[in-house]
């Protein structure tokens, strides 16, 4: 058809030559806009394939037969296999159940056999970070989402002061001019003065068109990655020159048979406001700097950081059910089988960005950040700790899991932590107010390591569920995970949170483990009596010998007085 037009004359030759070149600019200039498509035929590429190639056959089938009976069997097989590809593939999820056996299979898993200490305890949750955040910007301003990041090697609350997407003229027209930077560790949490960095991006979350962060990195993609990757979280850091920049995950997909996502390396995003030559690069490649997950180890700045998509790592965490067999996580096996828990009302989800200590354990994990899951058994009812699964938050290949269950620990997982909460305190209003994200606090406390929960009490909005009232001083507790015990400890002084379970703890250790005595605790009294009957009644019986030993004493000095005449 096209053959036919174009020899028609002149002016259809160069209707044709321009309508081409014009789909070919727009190809090339809105290659964000369509990328989701091609991501899509990426995800589902051997899906679609069987189909096709199913459909091709079928309909070329259907159209040979002659017999009316011949072209109703085609049409029924048809329908019977796309029916079923839908009822088993999307309905019963067994297209995410492949993809999730990929990933098990893909990653480097390291079994550890000793817990790693907790450090630098973040003391607010996210959510309560977010509404303070909220609460110090005006009425055209919005605040990106909180990430925990390393900051001239602190552990901070990073987030952009942006635009409102309320309002599309700041959109278009203003630029990202400052970011939020809170320590993670102080209960005071303060949006003002030194922890508002006056920083200008050009380049932004809630910015208009080429200005867009997702637009911005996605036209820096290479027609390859177009097709292999998507950018995931935005994260607010300093370089290695001690300058703030944009560091956007990027999330690869890998495979033919049900396709999986990987940590794909990161953008990094400068600040400053663009000149001309800037926009122009803008608008026809893009705005970044590609570092693959090879090239991280260049960057400083990007080693032991947080710039994971929690994405990657909730389906590397859900991936170890397979740690049983393939069809373990099946309905009518699920022996080993375990989910990562979902917490109620809105709360932040698993996983939780933590700062471990993995010093003198015998494994080559690195000290800092890591996405930590506690994973629990598959029933709503069952709401024991089966593994404690450490991701490392920099993207570093390997995946490192402790197991609970078989060691037979017996704890209890985060999805119980919040009743336990309730009962230690009823007087408390606990429908205004709820124990929100569960993080592990593990420490060497009266000679092991034990594992607590530390939970924060949240207040929340009756009308809004997500809006979360952020405390400068919020109550904080610690629960044992193995003697269920909830501890409400002091915010204001965390370096006596060991000795505030010790005091609260050491009769019950004592009783069931035999502990000594920690903290320079004076035994009382009745431990004293206690132990001297104990040690009374352990000194073994002898026989008395006394009278035997007394007639040879007598008999002795009779033989030294007859020796002396």
């Amino acid at each position: 058809m096209i053959k036919n037009y174009w020899n028609k004359g002149g002016k259809q030759k160069r209707i044709t030559v321009f309508v081409v070149l014009l789909l070919l600019v727009l190809l090339f200039f809105f290659r964000d806009d369509y990328q989701p498509v091609l991501l899509f035929l990426r995800k589902y590429i051997f899906i679609i394939s069987v189909s096709v190639l199913l459909l091709f056959f079928g309909l070329r089938k259907f159209r040979k037969s002659a017999k009316v009976g011949s072209r109703l069997a085609v049409l029924a097989l048809l329908i019977i296999f796309f029916g079923l590809l839908y009822v088993v593939g999307w309905h019963y999820k067994m297209y995410d159940y492949m993809k999730t056996y990929n990933v098990f299979n893909s990653i480097d898993k390291v079994e550890i056999n000793e817990l790693p200490l907790t450090q630098n305890e973040r003391i607010q949750p996210l959510r309560n970070v977010f509404s303070m955040a909220n609460e110090s910007v005006g009425e055209t301003k919005d605040v990106s989402l909180p990430h925990l990041v390393r900051v001239d090697g602190q552990n901070k609350w990073t987030m952009a002061i942006q635009p409102s997407e309320k309002y599309v003229m700041q959109r278009i027209s203003d630029n990202t001019e400052e970011v939020f930077s809170v320590s993670s560790t102080t209960p005071f949490p303060r949006f003002s003065n030194e922890n508002r960095i006056d920083v200008t991006f050009s380049i932004g979350e809630s910015l208009k068109f080429s200005r867009n962060t997702y637009n911005a990195v996605v036209q820096r993609f290479n027609p390859w990655m177009l097709f292999n990757h998507e950018p995931s979280d935005t994260f607010y850091m300093k370089n290695d020159n001690g300058e703030w920049v944009q560091v956007v995950s990027l999330i690869k997909w890998k495979g033919f048979f049900f396709p999986y996502p990987s940590f794909g390396g990161v953008m990094i995003i400068e600040n400053g406001e663009h000149d001309f030559n800037d926009y122009m690069e803008r608008i026809l490649i893009g705005k970044g700097t590609y570092v693959s997950p090879d090239d991280i180890k260049n960057y400083p700045f990007l080693m032991k950081q947080n710039t994971l998509s929690e994405k990657v790592s909730q389906l590397e965490a859900e991936s170890l059910k397979f740690l049983g067999g393939f069809s373990d996580p099946l309905p009518w096996n699920m022996k080993t089988a375990v989910k990562i828990p979902v917490m109620p009302k809105d709360q932040n989800q698993q996983p939780y960005v933590t700062d471990f200590n993995f010093s003198g354990s015998n494994s080559d994990a690195y000290s800092g950040l890591y996405h930590w899951f506690g994973l629990e058994p598959v029933g709503d009812e069952r709401t024991s700790l089966s593994y404690s699964v450490f991701v490392p938050a920099d993207g570093t290949d390997k995946l490192y899991y402790y197991d609970h269950a078989t060691k037979k620990q017996g704890y209890a997982g985060v999805s119980a932590m919040p009743l336990k909460v309730k009962e230690s305190k009823k007087e408390y209003d606990w429908t205004a107010s709820t124990p929100v994200e569960f993080r592990p606090y593990i420490k060497d406390i009266a000679g092991r390591k034990r594992m607590f929960f530390l939970g924060t009490i949240s207040s929340i909005s009756s009308t809004d569920a997500q809006q979360f009232d952020g405390s400068a001083t919020p109550d904080l507790v610690l629960i044992d995970s193995e003697y269920r015990d909830v501890i409400w400890i002091d915010v204001k002084h965390p370096s006596t949170w060991d000795e505030e379970v010790y005091n609260q703890l050491n009769e019950a250790w004592r009783a069931s483990e035999g502990i000594g005595y920690f903290y320079n605790e004076k035994p009382k009294d009745e431990d004293i009596m206690e132990q001297q009957m104990d040690s009374l009644m352990s000194i073994p019986r002898i026989e008395d010998n006394t009278d035997k030993i007394n007639t040879l004493q007598r008999q002795l000095d009779s033989l030294k007085a007859v020796s002396g005449q």
